[in-house]
């Protein structure tokens, strides 16, 4: 047995061999030859791929792209100011809706999968265009169609359409954001002139980081306390319209000001503002009645029983704009994995002695990186296609309540997972490309400050898992009374039984390639953890609420839920996934399509090994062969990279970035900052 100074030795030589090898200019002939080692082939029918990922209205995006392309002077350049990015993203708004004919606001009442199929594509030529639409319609739009009656889409459905009247979503303060109903803002009702008066009582009930609202909005949604005089008190939170600016002459209405929250880490085209009123009068009809309303006389009315049912039926008509999110996310992190996948084929260096260069796709460090991200991108495409068509089938009416509980949590769990996933991603994907992924001209800068903010907007990414966090517990505690569960939960009708016993001390050592790959073995993987985290949330809840409350039991468990509710949407994630692989009709695509499964899986499984670890679901053999199987696939997947990312069809105007080209890239790249080339030394991809 080899002694301690033995080890030590042979570390040395190690060491020292890998440091004279760095010294040489390349790796040793050895590793370097079996870096180009011949792979498994694929055969991958580029076009049969890119056809069954293809967006079900992907020649409404192609529509939308080719304006764009078309109209040089609405393109975002590289260097521009933020009064400029702010006025260049109205007039691409207004072109998109004048010029081009599309109109968001009716796909999004009449035909949702429409809506966020131009909001991909109009945020991969700008995303603060994707925003700044997402505001006009989804938000201020969406909220007067969706929580007001006939006589509000009368008055204003034409104006937001046609944007004659661009406007706000006035809910978040400056002190608070996530916690809505202790909003400050009051409008108190004045039965003498038939007017509610809107009031900003204090500094920290200013409305802030109001999109549209520092330039261009003329009217906003407000979120404030509906107050009823002479006894009858605090109604809670209502929306209301409110005009902001005069029509005609555009300056802020009397009662109204209006600051600017000034340059930002990211999104600078849209005009983000904070809103201080000061006893505001807006007519009765302005109130958004259709959860609740107020006679002329003060008498207050809903069709709903309770404050907290009424709350939730308000936030529940807003959950579109997470939808857009999880979706638009998930856009993004293709455009960064494009980007860095084809740079990395492109660029290369180092090799063995006196041989050619190495692509740096072909290094397992660089492998490691982008092959797990690409394989994500896949997952998500997936898993925020399914959400859009729940949602979608939600507005039709299709399902009941059994739809809308399910849409609110897994919009709230997609949105949540899929943007911390992508932030990070879009770090590694700068870095993965060297010096030149820091060139403005490359874009991953500019995609990751502007989908920075993704992580908060529309619920903070903690939050929004603590609310799947919570339904899951309804569901679990459900499960108990013999309720139906529906499609999505549906694995956790056997949390008693299959997945809370003891793990089978032989499954858990098998470590077979044909069992990793396994659909069952990775499904049942990821159902086990969600399953006990599940059950051991629900003991520690039910131990610490005893002595310390409900808020002090959940704070007590919150890094325990936080867990819980990422491991379930990672669970949906999978499921959409394999279901996605059993569809596929044509053999060799689905033969590629479940590659990138697989090694989606067993990296997520290896990025929580310790949890697997730490209830002996997984041997040491078996967690071993994971890593090893893992790294194994990232190779494989690096053999039809490029294949993979064509097949995301990204039209030349929405990666832009010279080092994403398919060919002649360095000679775009160099004529970028000025040089006058002629010819091309760059290899075809």
């Amino acid at each position: 047995m080899e002694g301690e100074g033995g080890k030590a030795a042979r570390r040395l030589r190690m060491v020292s061999a890998h440091l004279a090898a760095a010294a040489g200019g390349g790796e040793p002939a050895a590793v370097a030859a079996a870096l180009c080692a011949a792979r498994p082939p694929y055969e991958l029918p580029a076009e049969a791929l890119a056809l069954y990922i293809r967006d079900k209205h992907w020649k409404l995006q192609a529509e939308v792209i080719e304006f764009f392309e078309s109209r040089p002077d609405l393109r975002t350049p590289v260097e521009i100011s933020t009064s400029e990015h702010r006025d260049l993203c109205m007039k691409q708004l207004q072109a998109l809706v004048r010029e081009a004919n599309i109109r968001p606001f009716r796909y999004l009442l009449e035909d949702p999968e429409k809506y966020f199929a131009v909001t991909t594509a109009i945020g991969s030529v700008d995303a603060s265009l994707g925003i700044k639409m997402g505001v006009q319609y989804s938000l201020w739009g969406g909220s007067v169609m969706n929580l007001g009656t006939q006589r509000h889409k009368d008055e204003f459905f034409d104006g937001i359409d046609n944007l004659d009247f661009p406007g706000c979503f006035a809910m978040t303060e400056l002190h608070h954001g996530s916690n809505v109903q202790a909003l400050q803002t009051t409008a108190t009702f004045d039965a003498a002139t038939d007017e509610f008066i809107m009031h900003t009582p204090n500094d920290g009930a200013i409305k802030w980081w109001i999109g549209n609202a520092a330039v261009h909005g003329k009217f906003a949604t407000v979120f404030a306390r509906l107050v009823l005089p002479g006894g009858g008190g605090d109604k809670g939170i209502h929306a209301f319209i409110v005009p902001l600016r005069d029509l005609s002459t555009h300056a802020p209405l009397p009662g109204v000001e209006i600051r600017d929250c000034g340059h930002k880490l990211g999104l600078n085209g849209v005009d983000n503002g904070a809103i201080k009123f000061s006893h505001v009068r807006i007519p009765r009809r302005h109130l958004l009645n259709r959860f609740a309303d107020v006679s002329p006389s003060g008498e207050y009315t809903s069709p709903l029983p309770s404050p907290s049912k009424r709350f939730a039926a308000v936030l529940g008509e807003l959950v579109g704009g997470r939808v857009g999110l999880a979706h638009s996310s998930a856009a993004i992190l293709k455009l960064g994995a494009a980007i860095a996948v084809r740079y990395s084929l492109l660029r290369r260096q180092f090799g063995p002695a006196a041989q050619a260069e190495v692509a740096i796709l072909d290094y397992p460090s660089q492998q490691g990186r982008l092959m797990p991200m690409l394989a994500a991108a896949y997952a998500f495409h997936f898993a925020t296609g399914f959400l859009v068509e729940r949602y979608a089938g939600m507005r039709r009416k299709e399902g009941g309540e059994e739809v809308v509980g399910e849409v609110h949590a897994l919009s709230a769990g997609l949105k949540a997972y899929v943007t911390a996933y992508t932030a990070k991603a879009l770090s590694v994907c700068r870095e993965a490309c060297g010096g030149h992924g820091y060139a403005a001209v490359n874009r991953l800068g500019a995609l990751r400050s502007d989908h920075d903010i993704f992580q908060t907007f529309e619920g903070d990414n903690t939050v929004l898992l603590q609310q799947v966090a919570a339904d899951l517990l309804k569901r679990y505690n459900e499960k108990f009374k013999g309720t139906t569960l529906s499609v999505t939960y549906t694995y956790l009708r056997e949390s008693m039984v299959g997945y809370f016993s003891q793990p089978n001390p032989i499954t858990s050592r098998w470590e077979r390639e044909d069992h990793l790959r396994d659909p069952k073995f990775q499904l049942d993987a990821f159902r086990y953890r969600t399953s006990r985290l599940l059950q051991t949330a629900a003991m520690r809840l039910h131990k610490h609420t005893k002595t310390l409350g409900n808020f002090g039991g959940w704070n007590r468990c919150l890094n325990h839920l936080l867990t819980l509710a990422e491991s379930h949407i990672e669970t949906v994630i999978l499921e959409k996934f394999i279901d996605a692989v059993d569809r596929c009709p044509d053999a060799g695509t689905r033969t590629v399509l479940k590659l990138v499964c697989d090694l989606y899986a067993l990296d997520r499984i290896w990025s929580d090994i310790g949890s697997f670890r730490n209830v002996d679901y997984l041997a040491p053999n078996k967690a071993k062969a994971i890593h090893k199987l893992r790294d194994q696939l990232c190779a494989e997947v690096r053999e039809v990279a490029g294949e993979l990312v064509n097949a995301f069809d990204l039209a030349a105007h929405t990666t832009r970035a010279p080092i994403a080209m398919q060919a002649e890239a360095y000679s775009t790249y160099t004529r970028q900052v000025g040089f006058n080339i002629s010819d091309s030394t760059t290899t075809p991809i």
